[in-house]
């Protein structure tokens, strides 16, 4: 499946939001994740959607600063 993932177009095996995240992170962390798709923010609760070839998807971190 081919999408758009913060910008760059790949290609993925991935067939959920989660496998996405878990792929793309190299796990599925607890907190500080977000996922929109198409623009839109999806809650964790949705992450188990199915993708579709063509969306665009940012996966953003939270980092720690000072």
């Amino acid at each position: 499946m081919n999408i758009t993932l913060n910008n760059q177009s790949v290609t993925t095996a991935a067939t959920t939001l989660s496998a996405l995240v878990e792929d793309t992170l190299g796990q599925l962390p607890d907190a500080g994740v977000a996922v929109a798709v198409d623009g839109e923010v999806v809650p964790r609760s949705q992450w188990d959607r199915p993708l579709a070839d063509g969306q665009h998807i940012d996966i953003l971190t939270a980092v720690q600063g000072g």
